[in-house]
């Protein structure tokens, strides 16, 4: 890749500084300037994206970001962090690093191996288990909007729960009249942003952002989506009104969160501590359960005296390292551990799957 973009520049040069990548962009080849920057002309990824479309260089560039930084941050890194006492790759798990309770990874950050590129998941295949062991996932089947129905009450929210309806294929159905044949894997993509912005507190620009829409568009869909679900409008003005007379707000299992800026007479300070005081009894209690799911799991493990170890947990999934016999009886204390760890007025779900590698359970 880099000899074919030596080739389409006409030169040698090192891609990865920005002044020369500049330099034969808008100089050499005479791209047309999107975006000046205090130093220079900018090449951040938006930027190559528009010119990709007139260009087969800007293209290459993007694949070439994404291929180096596959490259160094794992296919060089993971191998000089395998541990020489048993062969295996061990991350830090932080209890304290972020702000909504989940745990973090570090050094190395098993939370972000990519799974949406092929190339992401054939990273994702060199993670083996043991001999004579397989990986089992259990993933929380929309944990957090299934905590907003809880906590909002929102009928139309919670029925689809209980029928377990596909929950963005409703939301489509709901925007945008259609019945449940007529929702297109588009309509699906939108409803699924709406519903997942709006608990997270996004504001009609992120969501026409995040959608690629006009803004007229997005702020029809938050109108009609809050017509849909009026539970969830109630929740929203109730939680910002508390989090200014309280200046925090809890998770269900009373973990708090200081937001003392909601009272800023700085509206993008206040702005933002709106959408933190929405997410985080959300978030925060999603993350609360599944900790709480991981005690249960890891107490009953040592007390049947099974072999298969909690090796990783990624946001809403577990993963597991079973030996074959146990697979059968490790699924189901799993799958009961996690789906009872909190009780919800919605039934909480958690889906297991196997594999041979870690690529299998994408």
């Amino acid at each position: 890749m880099e000899r074919e973009i030596y080739s389409l520049a006409g030169e040698e040069f090192n891609i990865n500084s920005p002044q020369q990548l500049s330099y034969i962009l808008f100089e050499k080849l005479k791209l047309p300037v999107i975006e000046k920057t205090k130093t220079g002309y900018s090449t951040r990824e938006g930027v190559l994206r528009e010119l990709a479309l007139s260009h087969r260089l800007p293209d290459l560039l993007i694949k070439y970001r994404e291929l180096a930084k596959l490259k160094s941050t794992y296919i060089d890194a993971l191998p000089l962090l395998i541990s020489p006492l048993d062969g295996r790759v061990h991350t830090s798990f932080n209890q304290t690093v972020t702000a909504t309770g989940r745990l973090s990874s570090s050094e190395p950050n098993l939370q972000n191996i990519p799974i949406r590129t092929e190339l992401g998941r054939r990273i994702r295949k060199a993670f083996i288990p043991k001999e004579g062991s397989i990986l089992l996932s259990a993933d929380y089947s929309q944990i957090d909007l299934r905590v907003l129905a809880h906590i909002s009450k929102d009928e139309a929210l919670r029925d689809a729960f209980f029928k377990e309806e596909d929950i963005h294929s409703r939301t489509a159905c709901e925007l945008f009249g259609v019945t449940k044949e007529g929702v297109t894997p588009e309509l699906r993509r939108i409803a699924k942003t709406v519903n997942f912005g709006l608990s997270y507190g996004m504001s009609p620009f992120g969501l026409s952002k995040d959608l690629g829409t006009p803004l007229e568009e997005a702020e029809k869909y938050i109108t009609k989506y809050f017509e849909r679900y009026k539970g969830v409008k109630e929740y929203i003005e109730r939680i910002i009104e508390e989090a200014k007379r309280k200046g925090y707000v809890t998770t269900l299992l009373k973990r708090r969160r200081y937001i003392p800026e909601i009272n800023s007479p700085d509206p993008r300070l206040s702005n933002f501590a709106q959408r933190v005081a929405i997410n985080t009894p959300i978030q925060g209690t999603s993350a609360d359960i599944i900790k709480v799911a991981m005690l249960r799991i890891s107490e009953r493990i040592e007390k049947e005296g099974l072999g298969a170890k909690m090796i990783i947990q990624i946001h809403d999934e577990l993963l597991f390292e079973v030996p074959k016999d146990e697979v059968e009886e490790v699924s189901r204390l799993v799958k009961e551990s996690m789906e009872s760890s909190l009780e919800l007025e919605v039934p909480i779900k958690a889906d297991i799957k196997t594999g041979k590698n870690w690529a299998e359970m994408g």
